[in-house]
């Protein structure tokens, strides 16, 4: 047998087995390439400007992570709700993120947006201490329904606070007889979505159950609400400030606070911050926080439509606490953390529009001044 050959043929077709592998990976690593430079390519960056409210969720590693495999790469800059929808700079960003619907509805106006596209919402409800429940139910504030406690008497509520009643005037207190001022502590309502929401509840109930629309009322009900902020002293400017004030320093602090119902729900699931003496007061009426996009431009309509209808980013949001149109996503999470359901809320009441909070608020400053 002749080696030489075997071994020619046999060499050739290992040479050509070799090139053609060599090929093959280059034209792989090709399409590779083009398939990646093709995603880089549809892969849009949206310049979005958000409530802080917000933030930690639309920064959570896997809400980037779910943005970034439907093409886009979010970059946030976190503003006031009623400062973003005063700003004169709107249009260097893609879409908008405020909380609430007046200040979106006045960011659709001044930037001529087509669209507002809800995405989820929180009650505002007023976090305090169980240790205050009993004095708060002897005195017909409070009422315990299922495993929720509502405040069944806003309208009384809100009659001691202007009248200037302090903790030790009210019967039956022998666990927090103080001569603190009642109060609600919120943020300021010159900057913050939250004590603009807390006008819009407590100028409801003074002006007999309506919402409020003319000046004529306007003149009526903030000289009554006035003393709600005022005996405050200093106030936060967003709504991190006044909660992180509840769970750090206490009852004789902070008895009541006013807060988003996300807010509790994710310091309870993300951060197990909820000691077993703080409670939630669902004030009867309340007024829902909506998170609302409004997108400027084809990009922040792609963002918009992923962040309403992706199933996996609603399941992210619900562990921040937010309600979304899946109420059971809520439930889920905290029934997972052994927390009792969030209760459906029939009272809930709509704010004024974005111009009748800036005419009270305006009043509301001038005395804070």
């Amino acid at each position: 047998m002749n080696i030489r050959r075997i071994a020619g043929p046999l060499l050739a077709v290992v040479l050509a087995l070799v090139v053609g592998v060599g090929i093959w990976k280059s034209n792989a690593k090709k399409v590779e390439t083009t398939a990646a430079q093709a995603k880089a390519a549809a892969t849009v960056t949206v310049n979005l400007v958000s409530g802080s409210e917000s933030v930690p969720f639309l920064t959570d590693a896997r809400v980037t992570d779910i943005l970034l495999k439907q093409g886009v790469r979010l970059t946030v800059q976190k503003s006031g709700s009623r400062e973003m929808a005063q700003r004169t700079d709107l249009a260097q960003f893609d879409a908008a993120f405020p909380g609430g619907v007046p200040a979106a509805e006045k960011i659709k106006a001044v930037t001529g947006a087509k669209q507002m596209v809800a995405t989820f919402y929180t009650p505002m409800v007023i976090a305090s201490w169980k240790q205050l429940l009993p004095v708060l139910e002897a005195n017909g504030l409070v009422k315990k329904r299922a495993n929720n406690w509502f405040i069944v008497d806003m309208a009384r509520l809100i009659s001691l606070m202007e009248g200037g009643a302090r903790w030790k005037d009210l019967k039956g207190n022998s666990v927090f007889s103080v001569s603190k001022s009642i109060l609600v502590s919120t943020t300021d309502v010159r900057k913050s979505n939250s004590a603009a929401q807390y006008l819009a509840l407590t100028s409801w109930i003074t002006n007999d159950g309506n919402v409020v629309t003319t000046d004529e009322e306007i003149e009526k009900v903030t000289p009554r609400l006035i003393p709600l902020f005022l005996k405050q002293g200093y106030q936060e400017n967003t709504s991190s400030g006044p909660f992180e004030n509840y769970l750090a320093m206490g009852m004789g602090a902070v008895p009541l606070v006013l807060i988003y119902e996300s807010q509790y729900f994710e310091a309870a699931l993300r951060n197990s911050a909820i000691n077993p003496d703080m409670v939630l007061l669902y004030p009867e009426p309340t007024v829902y926080s909506k998170r609302i996009v409004v997108p400027f431009n084809a990009k922040g309509d792609k963002f918009a439509q992923i962040l309403n209808g992706d199933a996996e980013l609603q399941k992210i949001a619900a562990e921040y606490g937010m309600r979304s149109s899946n109420p059971s996503l809520l439930t889920n999470a905290l029934a997972a953390k052994n927390l009792p359901p969030v209760p459906q809320l029939n009272d809930v009441v709509e704010a004024p529009t974005f111009e009748v909070l800036e005419k009270m608020i305006t009043r509301i400053e001038a005395q804070l001044k």
